[in-house]
């Protein structure tokens, strides 16, 4: 038996033989509605996402994947025949009538920190005020703050496009509170300060390297490769997990823009994408409600783009109520029930199949051993199938890591290298910010030191000279007064005016720093700009 069935359009998962049901198939039409993948810990959790990786690239499906614990890499290398795996994969391919063909896939890898594969990026524009308020923990209130930053911003044409971006207008919205409430309501300087704590706590565990350009293109995630296969994306996520708020964020944030870019498509023949969150509990723990619906949401719509999306968790109550009962397509590994809590989760799980005559379901989700499972795939008009308990076939490419220098090759020879490993440092917010406050020293610095030769400072008729035609540029609002001057002396007046408006800009520099923009010093310098 061969995995892929075009006549009948579908992928064979595993299945037939001594106390085993009738052969488990995936139909490649129903790929696209979402699946759920949960076990104990060493149950074959991976062995089932890997097989179906491989599945859905040999019929031209693009797949993202996290890889958690490294074992993943192995899609890119043929698998072993070495005496003793051969032998246990051999043996289960007997069992379920399987032809052994090993291979291997086409293959991208992306790491956040840039070390196991090509750096992943986004901006904070792109993620948006709600994802990242999760990502930092911020309040209410606080994220209140950070949804003005990023309204100003959008409204003065300031690109925030990497950490420091936002820092630099956060520092903005300190200096402009004032101002600021007025319009969008109160701007506490305390909650700029706890927002901006937070970020600094965020660059130092590494998360400032997901923020950057060139920022990630989906398309660039959706490959087929030259025989038609689709791309294996394997985001190298053990590092990550240490950061457990970040990688839900991102993973997050990949889901909402997928649904937000990609074309509506109704039922095709096939999924567009297939994307596998492993650790799905971390998507959801301490999450808001708000963001919940949101999830939730996304799920429910981004079918009908092509998008199939699979949760692997070891308890299927890690994924909320109204998102699980989306997932029909299900493989349950063994799961313990040891505990009155874990009685109660098992019974749960058993609740959520079809029921099959031939034996008691939650009995059968302790019984399973390892590579074994419970089973249920959607059948012909969307009708969940009878469970079914099934050995999963074995994969046909590598099981297990590769080497450092394994991964080194298939980096090199991507063409991923060349558009993500060198870091893009546009002109942006903090640029742009910077220049607008040298800018405003510059013509400070101009006012608070009158030149030596008095005959230039004004004439008659009120003409201004050089200083003030520059201060004016930033202020328009700026009067002189119109006077004679003579030459050789000073009014004492004019000196005090001088005097005193240099002084005021000198002291608003030295209080802000060379990052401070002097709204309130030179009026409305920056209003229209």
């Amino acid at each position: 038996m061969n995995v892929i069935d075009l006549e009948q359009g579908t992928i064979f998962v595993g299945g037939a033989g001594a106390g085993y049901g009738d052969p488990e198939h995936l139909l490649m039409k129903y790929a696209n509605r979402h699946g759920l993948i949960a076990g104990a810990t060493g149950t074959g959790k991976t062995v089932t996402l890997q097989i179906l990786a491989e599945s859905l690239s040999q019929i031209g499906v693009p797949v993202f994947l996290a890889d958690v614990k490294g074992d993943l890499a192995g899609l890119a290398k043929t698998g072993s025949t070495g005496a003793k795996l051969h032998e246990a994969f051999a043996k289960r391919a007997a069992t379920i009538g399987l032809d052994l063909d090993y291979q291997s896939y086409p293959v991208t890898f992306w790491d956040v920190f840039g070390e196991k594969g090509h750096p992943v990026r986004t901006t904070p524009a792109e993620m948006g005020p709600l994802l990242l308020s999760r990502l930092l923990s911020l309040t209410d209130v606080q994220e209140g703050v950070l949804n003005i930053a990023f309204r100003v911003a959008d409204e003065q044409g300031l690109a925030l496009l990497d950490l420091k971006d936002l820092q630099a207008m956060l520092v903005w919205v300190g200096q402009n509170a004032s101002e600021l409430s007025l319009t969008y309501g109160n701007v506490s300087t305390a909650s700029v300060g706890a927002i901006q704590r937070a970020l600094l706590t965020l660059e130092g565990e590494g998360g400032d390297r997901l923020f950057g350009e060139p920022a990630l293109a989906l398309s660039d995630l959706l490959r087929t490769d030259a025989a038609g296969r689709g791309v294996i994306n394997i985001l190298a996520a053990d590092r990550l997990m240490n950061a457990p708020r970040l990688y839900s964020t991102f993973l997050l944030w990949l889901l909402s823009e997928l649904f937000e870019q990609l074309p509506e498509v109704g039922d095709p023949d096939k999924p567009v994408a297939a994307f596998f969150f492993d650790e799905a509990h971390l998507l959801f723990d301490d999450a808001p409600k708000a963001l919940v619906d949101k999830i939730e949401q996304v799920a429910r719509l981004i079918r009908s783009k092509g998008v199939s999306v699979w949760f692997i968790s070891q308890n299927p109550t890690d994924v909320p109520e109204d998102i699980l009962g989306q997932l029909g397509n299900r493989v349950q590994h063994a799961l313990r029930a040891f505990t009155a809590k874990d009685q109660k989760a098992l019974r749960q799980a058993a609740e959520n199949y079809r029921p099959n005559p031939d034996f008691d379901i939650a009995e059968a989700i302790t019984e399973v051993g390892t590579g074994e499972a419970v089973t249920s795939f959607l059948e012909p008009k969307g009708v969940p199938g009878v469970a079914m308990r099934t050995l999963i076939r074995p994969p046909f490419s590598q099981l297990g890591p590769i080497t450092a220098e394994e991964r080194a090759a298939v980096m090199a020879a991507s063409p991923m290298a060349a558009k993500y490993d060198t870091t893009l440092d546009r002109d942006s917010a903090h640029e742009q910010l910077a220049a607008r406050a040298a800018e405003a020293a510059e013509a400070a610095r101009d006012l608070a030191s009158p030149s030596q030769d008095d005959s230039d400072l004004w004439v008659v008729g009120g003409q201004k000279d050089e200083r003030f035609t520059r201060a004016r540029r930033y202020n328009p609002d700026l009067t002189i007064p119109a006077a004679k001057k003579p030459a050789g002396r000073r009014s004492s007046r004019s000196d005090s005016v001088l005097e005193t408006f240099g002084k005021t800009v000198a002291r608003e520099i030295g209080r802000s720093g060379t990052r401070a923009i002097m709204r309130g010093v030179l009026g409305g310098m920056f209003r229209g700009r």
